[in-house]
C-alpha cells in the first residue's frame, strides 16, 4: 500500500464532456480529505474551471506530487506514464477509452475508487520501458516503438541484430518492438507473443513481412537491439503510437530494456491474467 495522497495532478483525454463528472468526484473526494487537485493550464481551460476548495488551477505539472490521476483511454494513460517515468509518482487511471488495458478502475467505480486512491489503498506495479536512440536523439517507450514504411512508399528493408550480431534482414511494411505491457497491442495484432507482466525481456514482431521465415523474437533484457534501415527511403517511427520521428536510409535505431521505470497503480488482488481475460473478453463478447 502507499501513503495517503495530499497532492494530485490530473491528465485527461480530449473529450471533457465524458470526464467532467469524474473530475468533480475527484475534487469532492479531495475536499473531504484535505488533499489538493492540481490542474495545469491546459486542463483548467479544457474544463472551464473556477477557483474553489481543493483545487489549484493553472498549476504547472510537477514531478513531486503524490499521485497522478488519468481520465481517459490507453493513449492518455501512456502519456501520463511517460510523464512520470523514473519517478515514484503512481499513475491511477480511470478508463474512458475502449480497452483501457492499463486502467485501474472503470467510470462507474469512481466514488469508491477515488477514496481508495486518496487513501493510498492500492498497490504499485513498477513496469519496464524501452530506451530508444537514433543518432544521439533519445526517447522512452512504455508500450512499443514501431517502424513503418510511409503511405505509398515501397516495402521497407529492415535489418535487425542483437549486441552487434545481425540476425536477419526482412522486407516488410515495418516492425514493432514492444515491452511486456505493449505486447498486447500492435505486437499482438502482428501475431507476436503476449508477455506477462513480470517477464524480463522485450519482443520484436514484423508488420506484413514479405517472408515465410520472419518470426517474432523475444530479446533478453540485458541485450541491445539495433534496427538498420536499408531501404531507399526513410521509414516513420512511432513511439507509443505517436509519430514524430523518422529513420532515414542507412540510419539505425538502438533499443535497450529498462526493468523498473513506470509506477502503475493497481487495485489489490488485480493480476495480469485477470486483466487480460477481462479486457479482451469484453472485446469478443
Amino acid at each position: 500500500m502507499s501513503a495517503a495522497a495530499r497532492t494530485i495532478t490530473v491528465i485527461s483525454h480530449r473529450r471533457p464532456a465524458q470526464t467532467a463528472g469524474a473530475l468533480a468526484a475527484l475534487a469532492a473526494a479531495a475536499r473531504a480529505t484535505g488533499a489538493v487537485v492540481r490542474l495545469d493550464e491546459e486542463e483548467t481551460s479544457k474544463y472551464g474551471l473556477s477557483p474553489g476548495p481543493g483545487l489549484e488551477l493553472n498549476a504547472p505539472r510537477r514531478p513531486d506530487v503524490d499521485l497522478c490521476v488519468v481520465l481517459g483511454g490507453d493513449g492518455a494513460i501512456l502519456r501520463a506514464l511517460r510523464e512520470y517515468v523514473d519517478t515514484e509518482v503512481p499513475v491511477f487511471a480511470v478508463n474512458f477509452g475502449e480497452v483501457g488495458f492499463l486502467a485501474t478502475i472503470e467510470p462507474d467505480e469512481v466514488e469508491d475508487g477515488f477514496r481508495t486512491a486518496l487513501a493510498g489503498a492500492f498497490e504499485v506495479v513498477t513496469l519496464p520501458a524501452l530506451q530508444l536512440s537514433i543518432d544521439g536523439e533519445h526517447q522512452v517507450a512504455v508500450n512499443d516503438v514501431s517502424l513503418q514504411r510511409r503511405p505509398g512508399a515501397r516495402v521497407a528493408q529492415l535489418a535487425y541484430g542483437v549486441d552487434g550480431e545481425e540476425l536477419g534482414s526482412v522486407r516488410a511494411d515495418g516492425l514493432v518492438v514492444a515491452t511486456p505491457v505493449g505486447s498486447t497491442g500492435y505486437n499482438l495484432a502482428n501475431g507476436g507473443p503476449v508477455l506477462a507482466w513480470g517477464v524480463e525481456g522485450y519482443v520484436v514482431s514484423f508488420i506484413a513481412p514479405h517472408s515465410l521465415t520472419a518470426r517474432a523474437l523475444v530479446v533478453s533484457p540485458d541485450d541491445t537491439l539495433t534496427v538498420h534501415n536499408r531501404s531507399m527511403e526513410a521509414v516513420e517511427v512511432a513511439v507509443d503510437g505517436r509519430l514524430g520521428w523518422e529513420l532515414g536510409p542507412g540510419r539505425a535505431l538502438t533499443v535497450t530494456f529498462e526493468r523498473s521505470a513506470v509506477p502503475l497503480a493497481v487495485l489489490p488482488g488485480s493480476t495480469f491474467y485477470r486483466r487480460l481475460r477481462t479486457k479482451f473478453g469484453r472485446l469478443s463478447a
